[in-house]
């Protein structure tokens, strides 16, 4: 049984892939006498030369700090359940924890346990009405970043 690996010469602009035998774990070096190679064109995207401009990244450097804790909202919203629940607030401006479940496909528990995740990620915020509870998103940023999330993933 043979495993293909695929190594890349960065001065050949090629990708050699070689086969390696998985049991002995044999790898063949280039020049080597090897029973199987495939040679294919690259896509080219790195830079020939390592070279930067010092002034631009003195500039954007600082700035990046300005982005810390902005992962905590992607990694919410990439969970299927949860990004399902803020589109459907999206269509409705808020849901029971009940409508929200039954939309889903899931059990109440279930539901409350993902809207509780999205409202103490900020992402979410709720209302009390009597012994039911009614989410909503929690600003119209949320709403724009889930439309233009789904629009972008229709593109691709």
């Amino acid at each position: 049984m043979h495993e293909v690996y695929a190594a890349n010469f960065v001065d050949v602009e090629v990708y050699k892939t070689y086969t390696i035998n998985k049991y002995s774990n044999n790898h063949f070096n280039e020049g080597e006498k090897m029973s199987e190679e495939v040679i294919k064109k690259a896509p080219k995207d790195t830079c020939d030369t390592f070279c930067y401009d010092e002034v631009l990244v003195q500039r954007v450097q600082p700035e990046i700090e300005k982005v810390e804790g902005v992962e905590l909202i992607f990694k919410a919203l990439s969970d299927a359940t949860r990004i399902k629940i803020a589109y459907a607030l999206t269509l409705e401006k808020e849901l029971c924890v009940c409508d929200v479940a039954n939309i889903i496909g899931s059990t109440t528990a279930t539901a409350s346990h993902h809207l509780r995740l999205l409202r103490n990620m900020k992402i979410a915020k709720y209302r009390k009405e009597g012994k039911l509870v009614f989410y909503s998103l929690a600003d119209d940023h949320v709403h724009q970043l889930v439309s233009i999330a789904l629009l972008h993933s229709k593109e691709v």
